[in-house]
């Protein structure tokens, strides 16, 4: 496969997946193009043009030609400057790597992560809280990433890469769409009865299985498994956390249970103050589950090194 089909792949099938639904993505990204035809011509200089199509920013080819044949990956969950000096090193012993590929965002990606944030307030309102609410409460959130990404020094890795000619892309949100709309429809169709039966269901996952021999099995840390489930969201895209003042609002909307990846102290206090149970199902874990399920569907011929908690399921071999 080409470089550049591979990131378009993960791009379109990052939109089939959004839990927002597609026709409201493409309806937003109709209305950026037609923002974007407003702008000044040096307003288009600055404009992120790959965001005309590409919904996610923080989701790039962060080096290397788009042309590029490729018929190996290393793939990780974070691959930083160690891990292209690790690409490097193996082509050194003969190895064939024609990409590196990263979960988490680097460069660019990085720099922007807070852009793609404003999706959670569409999932927000899917799942019953008012859109207007929503925005506003995720639009003060937002501007607390972005304040805590400025000084972060985000080309390191990417610098390295072109130093040494290894071709690097980042694929973040697809992927966690993939794994967001895949539990979700498990949780809507076995209907876990109890908090316990939600982490019986994770278990049976390879993935969720996986970490729990490696020590870091799903559990509850807001709740107890003894409790009803009620009504499950599913809360694994978006960016990053979202703000801990959805949970007054999500109680109210009916959601009994949140499985995420991870939670921030302050929001755990939040969601149990609210009398919402909360499951975390694991991150690296979930990571994985939604970079295999983006994988079985984008790549095809290209063969995987596994590295950097990133461990290789294919469920369609």
């Amino acid at each position: 496969m080409r470089l550049g089909d591979i990131y378009k792949r993960a791009v379109s099938r990052g939109i089939e997946l959004d839990p927002r639904g597609k026709d409201e993505v493409i309806a937003e990204l109709d209305t950026l193009k037609g923002d974007y035809e407003k702008l000044k011509e040096g307003e288009k200089e600055d404009f992120d043009k790959e965001s005309l199509d590409n919904p996610y920013s923080d989701t790039r080819i962060l080096y290397g030609d788009p042309g590029k044949e490729v018929k190996r990956a290393l793939v990780g969950i974070d691959m930083e400057v160690g891990e292209i000096l690790l690409a490097e090193r193996l082509r050194g012993r003969g190895e064939e790597v024609d990409l590196v590929i990263a979960h988490h965002p680097e460069g660019r990606a990085m720099a922007a992560l807070y852009e793609v944030m404003s999706m959670q307030a569409g999932i927000l309102m899917k799942y019953g809280v008012p859109i207007n609410v929503a925005e506003d409460i995720m639009g003060e959130r937002i501007k607390e990433v972005e304040r805590r990404l400025l000084p972060v020094n985000h080309t390191r890795a990417v610098d390295v890469a072109r130093l040494l000619d290894v071709p690097f892309m980042c694929i973040h949100t697809p992927a966690d769409n993939a794994v967001t709309t895949y539990l979700q429809g498990i949780f809507d169709e076995k209907s876990p009865g109890r908090v316990s039966d939600i982490i019986d269901v994770l278990k049976e996952i390879p993935e969720y299985k996986g970490s729990t021999m490696e020590g870091v099995a799903p559990r509850v840390v807001v709740g107890s498994k003894k409790r009803r489930a009620g009504r499950i969201l599913v809360d694994m895209t978006g960016g990053t956390g979202g703000s801990k003042k959805i949970f007054e609002r999500l109680s109210t909307a009916g959601i009994g249970t949140i499985v995420g990846m991870h939670i921030g102290e302050d929001h755990r206090k939040e969601a149990e103050k609210h009398h919402i149970s909360v499951v975390i199902a694991g991150h690296i874990s979930s990571d994985n589950l939604g970079m295999n399920l983006l994988f079985d569907d984008i790549l095809e011929g290209v063969d995987t090194i596994d590295c950097s908690g990133f461990r290789r399921i294919s469920r369609t071999r």
